[in-house]
């Protein structure tokens, strides 16, 4: 079973862009949308909207993220279920490190 981004979710992740050192992914949510559970490796997410959403682990721990438009965060890499909380898409680029 694929745990890629793209796979799982392609109405959410796009690929934009690829190369021997990074892949970089389009992401975009719809208001109060959440996507399957996927895995990323250590990446670097740049909000072009802000992000009001969750993070749901196989664990079953969910925790809230808050990042702000024009904002860009390290992401250690991770197995785990996005959605959106509010009436707002969130729109993004995830720079995937390989």
């Amino acid at each position: 079973m694929t745990l890629d981004a793209t796979v799982v979710s392609p109405d959410h992740y796009k690929l934009d862009f690829e190369n021997d050192k990074v892949r970089v992914l389009k992401i975009s949510y719809r208001p109060y949308e959440s996507g399957g559970m996927h895995s990323h490796p250590d990446s670097v997410l740049v909000c072009l909207t802000e992000m009001n959403g969750y993070m749901t682990y196989p664990d079953g721990r969910t925790e809230e993220m808050l990042v702000p438009a024009g904002a860009a965060v390290f992401m250690p890499a991770t197995t785990h279920q996005g959605g959106q909380k509010t009436a707002h898409r969130f729109e993004a680029f995830l720079i995937e490190l390989k």
